[in-house]
């Protein structure tokens, strides 16, 4: 969800913010923008809706050029998609505005800014902050105080950062509850919301705090932080690589990321040990898992469904009561804090907007102990919470998460287990055992991959249908949540996810010859059951695609019968190797009905507004 990118050289910047900008757009956007301040000292920018790619060919043809400039891809909140509404604003040609985030006064500032006669462009929220800025800068004359002046006006969430014609030698950034990194270079600083957008030319970082304001110039930078006094932010040398992933021999980034997956999952092993390791989260973490009486956990989206996972491993094998919340509604419902109670925090990016506000709302409630599970190790989550481990999934660039989701299973299993020792549920003899089973994952999710072209012919027979249901029971229910979620994010069917046991309880009643179930079952995990849940729809002239361990007898008439290979897999193991077919189903099916696979429409990787 929108990035921003800028900076300020001796040399043009912008083919280093088109670089940046193309490097955000994982995040989801639907129009970009770059402005720079020219040779004449004048403001000038280029806005479409489209693809950076777009832009970048007209910044070609137009020959723009620039030492300071600040760009953005736009994911749309206030106000549809139109030239007009794409960033960066201007105000009165005199100062530039880039924003991410929401402002959630905006109408209230835009009538007060109406009244003292600024004319609006566009409908979006940022643009009051661009007016708001300029009202100030012109009873100051300084950009710097401007800034400071009309932030303190905003309630909401934002990232900005500003340009002046008046001074070409000066940027301001300034960030509440949205990142905001900056980026040291030689004779050259740089801003980005995101460090893939800024890695091509410096891998010397600074993270900013909330309520921080930044002036830099070519050469230096200064902090300010919420209390208006200068403060000094440590200088962090990052360890990511520049290089994002290449497509190599394959059509798109989320195909790569599914056959990524032995890779991401053995080293993320790699970073664990052969033990289950309390000190893997932190220097604190054994003492604090010994004393814990209740885990909850918080997460948006695919997140969310791998803690619905860790719900069923936490209570079965660390003998813990396990919540799970939504993040968008936990911090606005009554619910009695737990000083006691493990705070485990998921996201991928950890930049997303109603985890970290809930994390924050946790440590007000008198909840310290705050758990991260992360794929970035400089994100604002793992900064912000008491212990963390990350997933070594590496970059993600598909919007669809999927190697993510499975190093998040592997970690939140590790934990699992990790509890259950800390708090003497776990025999050495056990430990061991389960080690050695947790260690033949990469090779059971390999074997899984060689499936592709069964999932290919179902992946034809679903490409014209308008639903689908996806059943499972036990682990592998919200495993069928998350295979109904990757078919509707990328190919756009309707499809849910449910317990296979509620069928009698109202789903039953869409069942027809054009509705397909996508059924799991394992013969570990209540077979028998499950079983009779198949039958129930195959009475009914439903179609069944089944994915399955056991043999099936002559009476299970599916349409279609997966082989699953985990004949002798622990059940723990299973809804981590459950899901990579579903995400081949619904890549291969979102393929055949023509949609943008790594780009779906309305949807942004990180989603850093609520």
């Amino acid at each position: 969800m929108c990035g921003i990118v800028g900076g300020i050289s001796h040399r043009n910047v912008v083919p280093i913010i088109l670089e940046g900008l193309s490097k955000l757009e994982y995040r989801g956007y639907d129009s970009v923008g770059l402005a720079i301040i020219d040779a004449n000292g004048n403001l000038a920018r280029e806005r479409i809706t489209g693809r950076v790619r777009s832009l970048t060919q007209l910044c070609l043809a137009n020959s723009f050029s620039g030492k300071i400039g600040i760009g953005h891809t736009r994911w749309a909140t206030h106000g549809e998609v139109t030239q007009n509404n794409a960033h960066p604003h201007f105000s009165n040609d005199t100062i530039a505005v880039v924003h991410n985030g929401i402002i959630e006064n905006y109408s209230s500032l835009h009538d007060e800014l109406v009244y003292a006669g600024y004319n609006f462009e566009s409908e979006t929220d940022t643009e009051v902050i661009v007016h708001l800025i300029h009202s100030f800068y012109i009873k100051t004359a300084n950009l710097l105080t401007a800034v400071k002046q009309a932030i303190s006006r905003l309630i909401g969430a934002y990232a900005i950062a500003v340009v002046c014609s008046d001074n070409p030698q000066q940027l301001v950034c300034a960030r509440y509850g949205s990142p905001l990194i900056l980026g040291v270079g030689v004779n050259e600083m740089f801003f980005a919301s995101d460090i893939s957008a800024i890695l091509a030319v410096t891998q010397k970082i600074v993270y900013l705090e909330d309520g921080d304001v930044a002036s830099i110039n070519s050469t230096d930078y200064t902090v300010w932080d919420s209390n208006n006094q200068e403060v000094t932010r440590v200088v962090s040398i990052s360890e990511l690589s520049q290089n994002h992933a290449e497509l190599g021999q394959y059509n798109h980034y989320m195909q790569k990321e599914i056959f990524e997956q032995p890779k991401a999952l053995a080293e993320t092993l790699q970073s664990l040990g052969t033990s289950f390791d309390a000190s893997k989260f932190g220097a604190e973490a054994e003492e604090v898992f010994a004393h814990i009486d209740q885990v909850k956990i918080i997460a948006c989206g695919t997140s969310l469904n791998a803690g619905y996972v860790a719900k069923y491993w936490i209570e079965e094998f660390a003998h813990l009561d396990c919540s799970i919340d939504i993040a968008s509604e936990y911090r606005y419902k009554k619910s009695p804090p737990n000083p006691r109670a493990l705070i485990i925090n998921i996201s991928q990016s950890g930049e997303t907007a109603d985890t970290l506000a809930s994390v924050k709302f946790t440590h007000e409630l008198g909840m310290p102990n705050s758990l991260s599970i992360c794929n970035v190790p400089e994100s604002s989550l793992v900064r912000l919470s008491k212990l963390h481990i990350l997933t070594q999934a590496g970059p993600e660039i598909g919007v669809a998460s999927t190697k993510a989701f499975t190093t998040q299973l592997l970690v939140l299993l590790y934990l699992t287990y990790t509890l259950a020792k800390v708090r003497g549920h776990l025999s050495p003899k056990s430990e061991a055992e389960i080690m050695a089973e947790i260690r033949k994952l990469p090779t059971l999710i390999f074997d899984v991959l060689k499936l592709e072209d069964q999932l290919k012919v179902i992946a034809s027979e679903l490409k014209d249908k308008q639903n689908a249901l996806f059943l499972g029971r036990h682990t592998l229910y919200p495993i069928a949540i998350e295979g109904a979620l990757k078919l509707k994010e990328i190919s756009y069917i309707h499809a849910e996810g449910y317990a296979a046991g509620e069928l009698k309880h109202g789903p039953l009643a869409l069942i027809d010859s054009n509705m397909p179930s996508i059924v799991l079952m394992p013969s570990q995990l209540l077979l028998e059951k499950t079983r009779s849940n198949v039958q129930e729809i195959l009475a009914r002239q439903g179609e069944v695609y089944l994915f399955t361990d056991f043999k099936p007898d002559a009476k299970l008439k599916c349409k279609r019968i997966v082989e699953m290979p985990t004949q002798t897999v622990p059940h723990y193991l299973l809804p981590i190797i459950y899901t990579v077919p579903l995400q081949l189903l619904a890549y291969h099916t979102a393929i055949m009905r023509g949609t943008d696979v790594d780009k779906p429409r309305n949807l942004a990787k990180s989603v850093t507004v609520e």
